[in-house]
């Protein structure tokens, strides 16, 4: 737990520059979209996420993987800013980072991410029934989906926006059942 909470100290400052280089140069959508890349790529490579976590990999070479995989159309100050993070030794954090931007990404454009779990891939009008529902909850501008699909909830859906959890799942209803008759 201490170290998760040392990341996010860590972190939070070069999120905060990277946004307010970001919004210096009117660029925030952009880099949203350069950091949703960056982390879908992380996820899906172990190899690279290792790659640039290991110290014993030299910072030339670090260098030479971020500028191969962003490639020539990448914006300058954003690879500027992982450069930045490879010479200061803390690509190691690049995932917390790119977290924590969204995360402030969010809060400048009142964006409310709802993550949202289903026994089933959700329809198009399903999903923007969710969206609706959580708009009216959280008086967001707009709602960002995360979804995951858990075959054990049966059916329904269960609902995270920030702390608070709307649990409409079968699994659920099931439980919560089981509690009364077993308190009866």
């Amino acid at each position: 737990m201490k170290s998760n909470i040392a990341m996010a100290e860590i972190s939070q400052p070069y999120a905060q520059a990277l946004m307010s280089v970001a919004q210096s140069k009117n660029l925030t959508d952009q880099f949203g979209e350069d950091v949703r890349s960056l982390l879908s790529l992380l996820s899906e490579s172990e190899q690279l996420k290792n790659f640039l976590e290991n110290p014993f990999v030299s910072l030339d070479d670090k260098k030479g993987v971020i500028n191969r995989v962003l490639g020539d159309g990448a914006n300058a100050y954003f690879r500027n800013f992982l450069l930045l993070l490879v010479d200061r030794r803390r690509i190691s954090l690049l995932e917390p980072v790119l977290q924590q931007y969204l995360v402030l990404l969010r809060q400048l454009k009142q964006i409310a991410l709802a993550e949202v779990i289903s026994a089933v891939p959700l329809t198009e009008e399903q999903q923007q029934s969710v969206k609706d529902k959580v708009i009216a909850l959280t008086k967001a501008r707009e709602v960002e989906l995360e979804t995951k699909i858990d075959p054990e909830l049966i059916g329904g859906v269960i609902i995270k926006v920030g702390s608070q959890v709307i649990d409409a799942s079968l699994r659920g209803q099931l439980r919560r059942i089981s509690l009364r008759l077993s308190g009866s």
